[in-house]
């Protein structure tokens, strides 16, 4: 049995999902440079805004699918930022939680869902951006499984 050929690049999945998180980022930029804050950041928000107490910086990495190494920089740059508040655990202080400021708050009810803004650069409905990423996601749980 041979190998088959392989695929040109514009066939390939991990090319098109690769170039179409591009494209989402671009078309978010400018909404979130306005905001002083980046993508990753954004989303870093996005699970403190979903966690109204708060919560660990391991919890945010791994609602994230991302190393607490990667988010220890993000939070603290949020924190300079007044976004978000740090502190320690008071019985192990190697857990640090974070969560939302006032500001932060404000910042995140000015940012909310960027869902709106894919739409309108899409064309596509709302039901098909669901099913679409209802198939990314489980494309995404299958392999990390």
């Amino acid at each position: 049995m041979t190998d088959p050929a392989p695929l040109p690049l514009d066939d390939q999945l991990c090319f098109s999902l690769y170039a179409a998180t591009i494209a989402i980022n671009r078309a978010y930029k400018p909404v979130l440079d306005r905001l002083g804050i980046t993508y990753p950041q954004f989303l870093v928000l996005q699970v403190l805004n979903e966690s109204p107490g708060g919560c660990g910086i391991s919890a945010i990495a791994e609602r994230l699918a991302l190393e607490p190494s990667t988010i220890t920089p993000l939070a603290k740059r949020l924190e300079a930022a007044g976004l978000v508040n740090r502190s320690r655990g008071t019985t192990d202080e190697r857990q640090v939680r974070v969560e939302l400021t006032v500001l932060g708050r404000e910042r995140w009810a000015e940012t909310g869902c960027l869902a709106p803004l894919i739409v309108e650069r899409t064309g596509m409905t709302h039901d098909q951006l669901a099913k679409l990423n209802a198939e990314v996601s489980a494309l995404r749980r299958a392999l990390a499984a």
